[in-house]
């Protein structure tokens, strides 16, 4: 892990964020106290898409429109 303050992230941005790109984490401080990290944006956990399409399926059953007319709801939305 890379450790630079708040002024050399600022100044070296563009380098950082190649860095961060290759996979390196930049951990910005000000002070020497740490405020933020850089890390890449793929590093995320993401779900198999199985699994998303049940959540979602699951989400929709719990919630319903309650008594919402949705042709009603997309015609007001054109105007």
């Amino acid at each position: 892990m890379i450790e630079v303050s708040a002024y050399e992230a600022k100044t070296h941005l563009a380098g950082l964020l190649k860095k961060v790109l290759g996979g390196e984490r930049v951990l910005i401080t000000k002070h020497h106290v740490p405020v933020a990290m850089m890390i890449p944006a793929y590093s995320q956990k993401k779900r198999p898409v199985k699994e998303t399409v049940e959540a979602i399926k699951h989400f929709r059953q719990g919630n319903t429109l309650q008594g919402l007319d949705l042709k009603k709801m997309i015609e007001e939305g054109r105007r």
